[in-house]
């Protein structure tokens, strides 16, 4: 090396040096004299970050605040591997912060044109035997995210110390975990008091502010983003009597690493109810569509036949043929055929999928696009295990014509079937096959990188038993904030549904939960015998421009109005406890309504006309656990319907 080149090296080395020392002490401010603090603020009105390391001991803290107050007290952060503790003895050796701007459509979800605006920090610490771990945070309006980089690899990951401590004071609607996700949301007074255990990673907490009432003050939903097969799902953990949520991995089983790795995004969704409720940011920090071509993704109404025939209509052709002429005449862009199709005539053996005289779906397929009618079908997952399988099943699916796959009991959120998701996930873009993922994982921003996947189970739909009204008037706040949720509404047939005093209340969930395929659950005998709840659900559009929280208090109460393309606002909402009159403010914008609403009457369904002005209240009744639907357009001279 030449003496001119040596000194430049020099003098580099000794300006990276210099400037990453300036840069990690520059920012920090001291917390007492017990650790240092830099904030990390995000566009106008957003939370403020706050990442702190204890000078004793080296252990790093996230905290959130918005507009003063604690959202999240100091949480500990960091992760421990089979080589190296990150959770401690760590020193800040440099800091870097960037602007992060992001415009994308999404096919499905509660918007369609987004735009992320988030400030990103980035802290790089070491171990004092030089290891280096750094955190990434984003800020963005309705939230903050971190996750962690290893540059090199330092072995398995064994766990994280990653955690959220609530404020005293807050409270919480939890669910219970488990593989499926399915389990009931319950609201503890105390985030403290819960029960030790396992929770969904989907908590919602109030953190305090405002005047206490329903709705008001302060929100954070703690969620994940970006979760791919080189890690695995995460849940939150409680011990009794702390106010701090853990997180643990998927069965504690460790992540196998064989390189540098990026964790998923540990993710607070926070601010007021409205503002949690109407985020799009668990999407926002997942990848970029990973589908070029998305022009034959077409969300959509769908005729879901499960509930209405069960397995014996999903071995019959001509069952099916008649509900494909039930969905061409109410204008459904879908009927979707659900197990048993698959299966020889009388037998519980699986056809080969390539040989087509064993099956009657390609006949199926042919009938209902003579009738504008697309066709889903169910897959039990262990079809595609095998990538020689998956590959024939899918290429044969596509071949036949069929528009989408449902593919049912996952049931793991392990780093192998995150893989598997993966290579799914790949395989049915490549066929342009859409997708409803059922006993599943839930969305955590794969409908940003994958928009082929119109909703996803996570939940106790309506085929289950064990609902109740607190769960109808939680999954708003919870569930359905991280993406496309399949609770198959409107089975007005089944007699477990909690609001089955309520046709007003069912109908409205249709617009309450946001899905990508709505699968609409009942018979069409049920649906012909409420004419006007056959009229409202012909009218549901493909997807949604907007959604708005009219009002609600989780556990509760909830109503949403979400746009459609033609300017029309379609609301729903559902109510626990006795028969009332509600106040519903119109959230719409200025000037004059029309308002078509569906209540409960003494005989039936009740279809009433109202004008009402831009930010003014809507009085309905609604009877004991029920609900309402409405419709919303501009009110104009000689205008009686908001029907096109």
């Amino acid at each position: 090396m030449s003496v001119q080149l040596r000194a430049r090296t020099i003098v580099l080395t000794l300006c990276s040096a210099l400037l990453a020392t300036a840069v990690a002490a520059l920012p920090a401010r001291a917390e007492g004299t017990a650790r240092a603090a830099w904030e990390v603020k995000g566009p106008h009105g957003s939370p403020t970050a706050v990442v702190a390391l204890d000078r004793t001991d080296g252990h790093p803290t996230l905290a959130v605040r918005r507009e003063g107050r604690t959202v999240l007290e100091p949480s500990p952060l960091g992760l421990v591997t089979e080589q190296t503790d990150f959770s401690r003895g760590l020193t800040l050796t440099g800091r870097s912060e960037r602007t992060v701007t992001e415009h994308y459509t999404s096919p499905t979800g509660k918007s369609r044109d987004r735009v992320a605006r988030m400030t990103e920090a980035r802290f790089r610490f070491r171990t004092a035997d030089g290891a280096r771990l750094d955190l990434v945070t984003r800020v963005a309006r309705d939230g903050v995210a971190y996750r962690y980089v290893l540059p090199r690899n330092h072995g398995n990951v064994l766990r994280e110390a990653s955690a959220f401590t609530l404020p005293t004071g807050a409270n919480a609607l939890l669910g219970g975990y488990r593989a499926d996700n399915e389990l009931r949301f319950t609201r503890y007074d105390s985030a403290a008091a819960a029960p030790a255990g396992a929770y969904m990673m989907q908590g919602l907490f109030r953190t305090g502010g405002g005047s206490g009432a329903a709705g008001d003050g302060d929100y954070a939903l703690i969620a994940e983003s970006d979760v791919n097969g080189t890690y695995a799902g995460a849940h939150l953990t409680h011990t009794a009597d702390s106010s701090t949520y853990g997180l643990s991995l998927w069965n504690d089983e460790p992540v196998l690493t064989t390189g540098p790795l990026t964790t998923p995004w540990r993710t607070i969704v926070a601010g007021d109810l409205a503002t949690v409720t109407e985020s799009t940011f668990v999407d926002d920090l997942a990848p970029a569509s990973r589908v070029r071509d998305t022009s034959w993704i077409k969300p959509g109404p769908a005729l879901w036949t499960w509930l209405a025939g069960g397995k014996e209509a999903g071995q019959s052709l001509a069952a099916q043929e008649k509900y494909v002429d039930y969905a061409a005449e109410r204008g459904w862009p879908y009927e979707v055929v659900d197990a048993g199709w698959y299966y020889k005539t009388g037998e519980w053996e699986v056809i080969d999928p390539q040989w087509q005289t064993d099956s009657w779906m390609p006949e199926l397929v042919r009938h209902a696009a003579a009738k504008g009618v697309g066709i889903h079908v169910w897959l039990h997952y262990s079809l595609l295990t095998d990538p020689v399988e998956r590959e024939k099943w899918l290429s044969t699916l596509a071949r036949w014509g069929v528009k989408g796959v449902k593919i049912d009991f996952m049931d793991s959120e392990s780093q192998e079937r995150m893989r598997w998701y993966d290579d799914v996930l790949e395989s049915t873009a490549r066929h342009h096959l859409m997708v409803n993922f059922h006993g599943s994982t839930i969305p955590k921003g794969i409908q940003r990188t994958w928009p082929q996947v119109m909703s996803m189970e996570g939940v106790g739909g309506e085929e289950k038993r064990n609902n109740t009204a607190e769960q109808l008037a939680s999954l708003p706040f919870t569930r359905n904030v991280i993406g496309s949720m399949d609770f198959t509404p409107g089975a007005f047939h089944r007699p477990y549904r909690p609001n089955v005093a309520s046709d007003a209340g069912e109908l409205g969930l249709s617009v309450l939960y946001e899905s990508g395929i709505q699968n609409l659950s009942g018979t069409p005998e049920s649906y012909d015998a409420r004419p006007e709840a056959r009229r409202y659900l012909e009218q549901l559009p493909a997807r949604w421009e907007e959604t708005r929280l009219l009002t609600g208090d989780p556990g509760r109460s909830a109503v949403l109005a979400r746009r459609a393309a033609d300017g029309r606002w379609f609301i729903g909402g559902t109510f626990t406890g006795a028969a009332r009159t509600v106040d519903v403010p119109l959230r719409l914008g200025a000037g004059r309504w029309l308002v078509e609403t569906l209540t409960d009457g003494p005989s039936g369904l009740v279809r009433e006309t109202h004008v009402v002005r831009g930010g003014g209240t809507l009085a309905l009744p609604v009877v004991a656990d029920g609900g309402f639907a409405a419709l919303a357009c501009h009110a104009r001279e000689g205008r009686t319907t908001c029907e096109n």
